[in-house]
């Protein structure tokens, strides 16, 4: 078939390559973009969204038993796993649809092949033959989870994409590592009410996390009822042909019945099968591609954004990267700043949201200058609920200036709050703006503004 020439060939339809591709056609760029599963990627289709909803479908069951303490009386509720899973699969339908609007009525066209470079600026279709040509090239191909279980039995290890097809929710479940995906899932599991028990090689969950946050949140998943074993790792899984049942051993000896096991080891940058090598596209040791602050790659014309690049795996950064890098080469406008703080949230239960620096961090770049104000209480719902959680509040200060360099919580509607103390953070506002900031009352995000003493200094006084 004849080459198609295009000003911008975007090869992923994720978060980060649909903004670039929208806004590009926008300002009036011929764009093609190349997806060869579904619209939407990981945030729409197996991520984000379908994960927030199982989320909040989970945290009924505390509204259900914190109810009684108000009043009500609930009778025994049930829950029903494939109703859950049929409206979370019509809701991401919806959305993938929507997406598919959006790029049509921006004139993009959308091709659903696997795409590989033959060279710089052409990319051949492997299902059609097809190949196209373009001046600029955006990779937006994400990641996908790390499969890497080199144990006898490793093929019964279930990914987090897998989990979304689950027909039915497992009564016991091991999950294998302790970052944001594998609490979260382990979490809505757990409130749904299976049996969970997380394995992981080290002593605290959230490896990069704030030490202090960390130490709360895993507290409060071991109150919830998640079984957490510490510095094990997974040896082999055997299979009962029979019952299905899943036998795990551990290095430490245990042995653990389990009716599923979920592989939450992390997520690798989706490159493997794009033939970067004959673009002259540079990678690094987990084979993410090597990016500038204006997501140039090493070859000129390549770009790339989002997960598959060697930048912080969000996906408000990638839209943001995919937005700004279609209107610099297309809009002429000049590149945006890169922003002071990257807020993130965790959707356990508790939830864990964060903004800037942890204490560690500023410690390390501002070693005698910090000042550390925490604050733990009950909420107001728990004296009636009889709930025993609590809630944890950190703002990190810099004693010179009397600036915020961090924020971080572990409660109810954490990341609601970071969200918006992001702003703070991001603007440089000084912790005696939040002291002069009149609160709203009664509220948990009222604390923020209550914290006076600092409970730790360095250099300690």
């Amino acid at each position: 078939m004849q080459d198609v020439k295009v000003d911008l060939l975007v090869i992923g339809g994720g978060s980060g390559g649909v903004r670039a591709a929208r806004v590009a056609a926008g300002h009036g760029a011929r764009v093609v973009l190349v997806e060869e599963h579904r619209l939407g990627g990981t945030c729409v289709i197996r991520g984000c969204v379908p994960k927030k909803l199982m989320v909040l479908a989970s945290r009924f069951r505390t509204e259900f038993d914190d109810a009684a303490g108000f009043g009500w009386d609930m009778g025994a509720p049930r829950f029903d796993w494939r109703k859950l899973k049929s409206a979370v699969d019509q809701e991401v339908d919806r959305l993938e649809k929507l997406y598919a609007g959006l790029l049509e009525s921006a004139g993009v066209e959308v091709l659903h092949d696997r795409a590989v470079f033959d060279d710089a600026h052409t990319v051949r279709l492997m299902s059609s033959g097809r190949t196209i040509r373009a001046d600029h090239v955006l990779i937006a191909t994400g990641a996908v989870p790390d499969g890497t279980h080199d144990i006898p039995g490793g093929q019964w290890i279930a990914n987090s994409n897998q989990l979304f097809e689950w027909g039915a929710q497992p009564a016991r479940v091991v999950v294998q590592g302790a970052g944001y995906i594998g609490l979260e899932f382990a979490s809505v599991l757990r409130l749904l009410g299976s049996e969970v028990t997380v394995v992981m090689r080290g002593t605290r969950v959230l490896r990069g996390f704030d030490d202090e946050v960390r130490s709360h949140l895993q507290a409060a998943l071991i109150e919830s009822g998640i079984r957490i074993v510490e510095q094990t790792q997974l040896t082999r899984i055997d299979r009962c042909e029979q019952s299905g049942t899943l036998s795990v051993r551990l290095s430490n000896g245990t042995q653990l019945e389990a009716d599923a096991v979920l592989g939450a080891t992390g997520r690798v940058p989706n490159t493997a099968n794009l033939r970067l090598d004959r673009a002259g596209v540079q990678l690094d040791r987990r084979g993410a591609v090597v990016v500038t602050d204006l997501a140039c790659t090493t070859s000129p014309g390549i770009y790339a954004v989002g997960d598959v690049a060697n930048v912080v795996a969000l996906t408000p950064v990638a839209i943001r990267e995919g937005h700004a890098l279609a209107d610099r080469l297309f809009g002429g406008k000049e590149p945006l700043c890169p922003p002071l703080v990257t807020p993130t949230a965790v959707f356990t239960t508790p939830e864990v949201g964060i903004t800037g620096l942890s204490e560690e961090a500023a410690i390390a770049a501002f070693p005698d200058e910090i000042d550390v104000f925490v604050s733990r209480f009950r909420p107001m719902k728990a004296r009636l609920s009889a709930r025993t959680g609590q809630v944890l509040m950190k703002l990190i200060v810099h004693r010179p200036t009397d600036r915020l360099l961090g924020v971080h919580m572990v409660g109810p509607e954490a990341a609601e709050m970071i969200q918006l103390l992001s702003v703070a953070v991001q603007a440089g506002l000084r912790k005696s703006d939040v002291d002069t900031t009149l609160a709203v009352h009664p509220t948990a995000a009222e604390e923020f503004t209550m914290m006076r003493e600092p409970v730790r200094r360095y250099p300690p006084h």
